[in-house]
């Protein structure tokens, strides 16, 4: 759903139709964002649109970028013990 808003504020119908769930359920998920900060809502007369706030997301790519650290250094020891036993072969 995320991904849906990128691009820019979006009605709960628009971002339905692109899952096999129903709208209500659509409309939870939603919810779930907004409660977590991650958009916003606004009404246009019996219309809901929703944006992304993209300063939120912030925490998570810090959070990611921590463990993406982890995992280059592990790769990079992992690929030079590969790289010493090739040459010693």
């Amino acid at each position: 759903m995320l991904d849906l808003l990128v691009d820019g504020d979006r009605p709960v119908n628009a971002i339905a139709e692109n899952f096999e769930m129903s709208r209500p359920a659509v409309s939870q998920h939603l919810r779930v964002l907004l409660d977590a900060g991650l958009v916003t809502e606004q009404r246009h007369g019996r219309e809901r649109r929703y944006r992304l706030v993209p300063e939120q997301l912030a925490p998570v790519r810090d959070w990611i970028a921590h463990y993406e650290r982890f995992w280059d250094d592990n790769f990079a020891r992992l690929r030079r013990h590969l790289e010493k036993g090739d040459q010693q072969q």
